[in-house]
């Protein structure tokens, strides 16, 4: 039987716990595996030795890292045969103010962030996210892959050239990005498709998760037109029965839809110069089951 674990342990893991957690959604994109690692993590950190650990930090984001590689090579082949596109569950808060939307949640969660990192194997993901996300040196990744340096600076190198081909960042203030989905929302609930294809980019692309569960496009839909016409299709399919409210998605201001009183689906949308270029949306019930009914 394992002793019970001391206070001191307990305050450690505790204020480490966000972090971890931080580490194992993206590298796994869904909330209860995620959590799933950090349990096993807290496991394995209660069954050792803290006290003669040279660093608590380092040896739990090294093993939840580690859990998190594993857990995913697992999930790589089941993501194979997923009916459709794979999108992350989303972490959704509907108060800006909240922690979980701060500091650890606030730098590269984003759903189009996710999104490309599916791209990447295992291990140039968790390269790519201890340097680039979480600034660790090259000695540690290296120690926590059990890999030369050299490698691991040539894994992210590969991996930062993927995220940058196919993820063009766009710096867009938050103001207006508020603005633009609050006049998007009102076009939505009214059904005004000509008002919503304003808003979008010519080359806006939308791509939605099913999962198999719910009715969804399995193949990455292009243009204004076409766009604008989902979600005027929903309305009149539904007439005053879809309700849109604003929420924090993955750290960015998107959208909630509700049909017939019941969460149908989690939207994120990427901005640029002032218009709609990518709109994702989570359908997948599986991964809504978190998500705040409508009030």
């Amino acid at each position: 039987m394992t002793d019970p674990a001391s206070p001191h342990e307990e305050r450690t893991f505790a204020a480490l716990r966000p972090r971890l957690f931080s580490i194992a959604y993206r590298m796994l994109g869904i909330r209860a595996d995620a959590e799933d690692v950090v349990q096993d993590a807290w496991l394995r950190w209660h069954g050792s030795e803290p006290a003669a650990l040279q660093s608590a930090e380092a040896w739990l984001v090294t093993v939840t890292t580690r859990l998190a590689i594993d857990r995913l090579r697992t999930r790589k082949a089941e993501r194979e045969t997923y009916i459709g596109w794979w999108l992350p569950e989303p972490l959704v808060e509907l108060d800006e103010r909240t922690p979980e939307s701060a500091a650890e949640l606030a730098s590269e969660v984003s759903v189009a962030f996710m999104w490309v990192l599916e791209r990447l194997s295992p291990e140039e993901r968790a390269a790519f996210l201890m340097r680039q996300v979480f600034d660790h040196d090259y000695a540690d990744i290296a120690a926590m892959l059990n890999k030369s340096e050299a490698s691991c600076r040539q894994m992210v190198h590969r991996a930062q050239a993927r995220v940058q081909q196919e993820r063009p960042r766009f710096d867009v203030p938050k103001d207006t990005h508020r603005e633009l989905l609050a006049k998007f929302m009102q076009a939505a609930g009214n059904g005004d498709r000509a008002a919503m294809k304003a808003m979008m980019s010519d080359r806006v692309q939308l791509v939605a998760d099913g999962g198999g569960k719910v009715n969804s496009f399995l193949h990455m839909l292009h243009g204004a037109g076409r766009v604008a016409g989902v979600y005027w299709s929903l309305e009149h399919q539904f007439p005053s029965q879809v309700v849109y409210r604003p929420a924090l998605i993955n750290g960015e201001l998107g959208l909630l839809r509700y049909v017939a009183g019941k969460i149908e689906s989690a939207q994120s949308f990427v901005v640029n110069e002032g218009r709609i270029v990518a709109v994702f949306i989570m359908r997948n019930p599986d991964k809504l089951t978190n998500v705040p009914q409508l009030i």
